[in-house]
């Protein structure tokens, strides 16, 4: 195994020095834990997916580097009624293959995220109707006011109808299914750079657009990305100058990174909260040794897993203290978050005690999927919890896998009892609400709520602060749909994992919150 371990990194270090022989002096190059499993913008709404499409597609409103609103593909926008948003298109803007940008783009693509397969639908589920003004205007309804929309769509990226026309792309791809088309390789944006070369699962390289309407700030004219599953051997490629940057370093290795003469740690709070969800809509779990029952539709189940996770352990063995444990589905620098709530405390006695109210004192087994390609410690946060409920004796058969699998499966709801890391790319709390909380319905709503958790006093209230615009009154009622989905037990919150790139002191970049990677801000030095 060893040998084979040292025959892989061999290979790879081969084929990262090619990389580097055959680049110029403004080539960057990147490793990640995992890969962007499409190129299909609209596919799977995940970070490190939407930040690498980010790069090529472009939104109507972006961000800038404080994430505050930024004028993307459309210049300008107000409400020009309750329900409707209107949008002042960029002019002479061209796709990567020279067509030109115009509304027919924008209502196709809004109709394209809203459509089957779309990944998107929750991010769009608001959206009633996109309809042209002229070729440089729209107009966006909504089925209720919607007083954030714009900060609502900045991941919403805009395709050209005439190449997915061409191409047979007018569906998105959909992971759930393993269906593909020409978007999955291919790409045609607007963006700051394009797409030259896909090998998923290998390297994605990127290029400078040299016709691009906006400033690129940074240097670099090439990007190289490539995913580097093993820690080690991620780490090892940094240190070594093989690649400039790469993420996330592994928490133990973080201050050998920083004693490298050539590299140092970039590290910041993370805005995404790790949490772990439960099938509460079935009637017999589907991998589960109790059969004729569902024992997660028992709050008493759902908090004695709560209160035997003991997540300062999980904080200061697995995490290394790089993480914020959390009680609510949101963390700080999510607008609605409330630091006055508190964790339920780590009792194994309440919990054992929990279970044999709920008639399973000699507890049971249950199936766990988890990733370990995409979050921080991600399969050793899993292995922790299993080893806490054990103590519960509830058996944990433990399914970690990578992400390419893993959540094409876990999106089908194909689960009894999950993780999933949620970032509200909104940077308020209604995104997770509507995404995670609320009841699940054909229009996306609910859409990652993979465990179908549904109390119908949350839906009312997501509704209400919807349409509110009286701040105060809005995060009064997010506060109060907070607590009804606390009080249930309606999933259970980890922490906020921290921010931690390893970066060649040679380059410059920008970290944001979000954890996305714009290129454009990139720059290396000869």
């Amino acid at each position: 195994m060893k040998k084979t371990r040292q025959l892989v990194a061999t290979a790879l270090f081969a084929a990262l020095s090619a990389a580097t022989l055959v680049g110029q002096a403004q080539t960057i190059r990147i490793a990640n834990q995992g890969d962007a499993l499409s190129m299909d913008p609209h596919s799977l709404n995940e970070s490190l997916q939407l930040s690498t499409d980010s790069n090529v597609y472009e939104p109507l409103v972006g961000r800038n580097k404080d994430l505050s609103l930024a004028p993307a593909l459309a210049t300008a926008w107000k409400q020009t009624a309750p329900t409707v948003w209107r949008f002042e298109l960029r002019k002479g803007v061209q796709f990567h293959d020279g067509t030109p940008f115009t509304a027919d783009d924008v209502v196709f693509s809004f109709a394209r995220m809203k459509g089957e397969g779309s990944d998107m639908k929750a991010t769009n589920s608001d959206v009633k109707e996109v309809r042209k003004v002229d070729d440089h205007t729209v107009d966006i309804e909504t089925f209720a006011p919607q007083p954030i929309l714009p900060d609502v769509i900045t991941t919403s990226y805009i395709m050209s109808k005439k190449w997915c026309e061409d191409n047979q792309a007018v569906k998105p791809v959909d992971r759930r299914k393993g269906i593909e088309n020409a978007a999955s390789f291919r790409a045609n944006g607007t963006g700051p750079f394009r797409l030259r070369e896909r090998q998923p699962g290998v390297r994605t390289v990127f290029t400078r657009n040299g016709t691009y309407w906006g400033k690129i700030e940074g240097n670099a004219q090439e990007i190289i990305f490539t995913p580097i599953g093993n820690d080690s051997t991620r780490v090892a490629a940094l240190l070594s100058g093989e690649v400039d940057v790469m993420e996330p370093i592994p928490v133990q290795d973080i201050e050998r990174v920083n004693r490298n003469p050539g590299t140092r740690a970039v590290t910041g709070p993370e805005l995404r909260t790790v949490f772990l969800g439960m099938d509460q809509k079935r009637d017999e779990l589907l991998y589960s040794s109790v059969k004729g029952k569902n024992p997660f539709k028992d709050k008493r189940v759902r908090q004695a897993f709560y209160q035997a996770i003991d997540i300062d352990g999980i904080k200061k063995n697995v995490m290394r203290g790089a993480s914020n444990p959390s009680a609510l589905m949101v963390g700080p620098g999510i607008n609605g978050f409330d630091p006055s709530v508190k964790r339920l405390p780590y009792d194994p006695d309440a919990a054992k005690k929990l279970m044999a109210e709920a008639g399973y004192p000699d507890g049971f087994e249950v199936s766990m999927n988890c990733p370990n390609d995409r979050y921080v410690n991600d399969s050793k946060i899993c292995q922790a919890v299993a080893a806490n409920l054990a103590r519960i004796n509830v058996k944990i058969k433990l399914l970690a896998e990578t992400k390419g699998t893993y959540f094409p499966k876990v999106l089908r709801r194909d689960t009894s009892f999950y993780m999933l890391g949620w970032t509200p790319t909104t940077y308020d709390a209604l995104n997770a609400l509507n995404a995670l909380m609320v009841c699940v319905d054909e229009n996306g709503a609910g859409q990652f709520n993979l465990g179908a958790y549904c109390n119908p006093k949350v839906d009312e209230l997501a509704h209400k602060i919807q349409v509110e615009t009286d701040k105060t009154k809005r995060n009064a009622m997010i506060k109060e749909a907070f607590a009804l989905h606390t009080a249930d037990i309606g999933h259970l919150p980890l922490h906020q994992q921290a921010l931690a790139w390893g970066v060649s002191k040679k380059v410059k970049l920008v970290q944001l919150a979000d954890n996305f990677m714009p290129f454009k801000w990139m720059s290396i030095e000869k």
